[in-house]
């Protein structure tokens, strides 16, 4: 069983932060999800470390910061830290927090952008500030609907020094059992070498009762196809995956997803590939 490092390790810490999108959400309103939860639920899983995912905080830097102190932490599992940041800020505010991070474990940026108007990332002064990040040697996050893949291809292509990472296979309306239009996006921006996909969040995106292998696996395989097993990394999405599922089933369902694989691809995609794009010393 090869070792996992999860790229998408979400904490939720209600004395530091506030998180009103999940208010509305009964499996995570009003509950601590803590590095301590996380470690019990991994236990015997061989999940050998994580990188936090920035969470939507209320206040995007204080998040950074505090993680920052778990990551410092050799007793946890984090490695690093995914932070938020809005790169449709002026240049210098966006490069002055940029190089604040420098200074914390951060290995990544991400500004969610499947909950915002698709004209954010289309701007001149957001695909510039993306491209800084290339000068820098930090990838983006990309989280973007199966309706905005070509938004989201649009950047990426914008971007070609900059590493990107597609959060979520590319967030498919798996509920609706929408799979055709998913599967052209993503066969048109997989073709970006500078793109890596994230085997995430897709049981979160089930619908009731149905975040099960069977349902997802058309998904997983049509990503496995297009990406190879050379740019794809694993991602817990924990808490949020507790919308359907839990985590110790995620990470049963994953192995089994990937277990026609040979061994070393399945050793790529559990642990190194995610090393080499988060540039990352375990």
């Amino acid at each position: 069983m090869h070792p996992l490092l999860d790229t998408h390790q979400h904490l939720l810490y209600r004395g530091e932060l506030s998180y009103p999108w999940s208010d509305a959400l009964p499996p995570l309103a009003g509950q601590d999800f803590t590095i301590d939860d996380y470690a019990l639920l991994t236990e015997n899983k061989n999940v050998a470390a994580s990188i936090f995912m920035e969470v939507d905080a209320d206040d995007f830097k204080l998040e950074a910061r505090f993680i920052s102190q778990l990551a410092n932490n050799p007793e946890n599992s984090i490695r690093g830290l995914i932070a938020s940041c809005r790169p449709e800020d002026p240049a210098a505010d966006f490069e002055d927090w940029v190089d604040e991070c420098a200074g914390l474990p951060v290995v990544g940026f991400r500004r969610i952008l499947h909950e915002a108007p698709n004209e954010l990332s289309e701007s001149t002064k957001f695909r510039n500030n993306i491209r800084y990040l290339s000068s820098v040697g930090k990838p983006f996050d990309l989280c973007v609907r199966a309706d905005q893949l070509n938004i989201g291809n649009d950047l990426v292509r914008a971007c070609p020094n900059t590493e990107f990472i597609l959060d979520h296979c590319g967030v498919p309306d798996i509920a609706n059992g929408e799979l055709e239009t998913w599967k052209s996006g993503i066969v048109e921006i997989a073709q970006n070498e500078n793109l890596n996909c994230k085997i995430s969040g897709v049981l979160a995106y089930c619908a009731d009762g149905e975040a099960r292998l069977e349902t997802i696996k058309p998904y997983v395989l049509h990503i496995i196809d297009c990406f190879g097993p050379s740019r794809l990394l694993w991602g817990s999405d924990w808490p949020v995956l507790n919308l359907r599922s839990t985590l110790p089933d995620w990470i049963e369902i994953f192995r089994s997803l990937i277990s026609d694989l040979s061994s070393d691809e399945q050793a790529v995609i559990c642990f190194s590939n995610a090393m080499r794009v988060y540039a990352l010393e375990v």
